[in-house]
């Protein structure tokens, strides 16, 4: 059985929830990635930000960034996977909620990210492209 573990991006980097979209943008140039984690001071998930939250829910809504935490724009529980959870159900919930990258859990804490690349570098070109179709409908 392949699990999330098997395919997930591991160690991902936070942006504190505390820490301003200023703070998150730099961040995510630095990494070259549209999305981050948003962690608490408990080191608990508290939500995700994308560069697209940060354009048009603050920037668009004249919000200022440079005053606006990350964890104003986490909303609700996370979605997320076990890390020994199969694979399967972890496209079944990307696809379910729509989300284009899952964190994935061990013990109550962050120890990967598995995103629509990871898909596509673990399962046949077909099965790929139909997922992702699917999770971006």
């Amino acid at each position: 059985m392949t699990t999330a573990r098997d395919i997930m991006t591991p160690d991902p980097r936070c942006v504190g929830e505390n820490e301003t979209l200023v703070d998150a943008a730099r961040l995510m140039a630095s990494l070259d990635v549209g999305a981050l984690p948003i962690c608490g001071e408990d080191k608990r998930l508290k939500g995700m930000v994308t560069d697209r939250d940060i354009v048009v829910r603050c920037i668009a809504e004249g919000g200022d960034p440079s005053s606006t935490t990350a964890g104003s724009l986490g909303q609700g529980k996370p979605v997320t996977i076990g890390a020994d959870d199969d694979i399967q159900e972890a496209l079944e919930v990307m696809k379910r909620h729509q989300v284009r990258r899952l964190p994935v859990i061990d013990d109550h804490e962050l120890v990967g990210i598995i995103s629509q690349a990871d898909i596509a570098l673990s399962m046949s070109a077909e099965d790929a492209g139909e997922t992702v179709a699917e999770i971006s409908e």
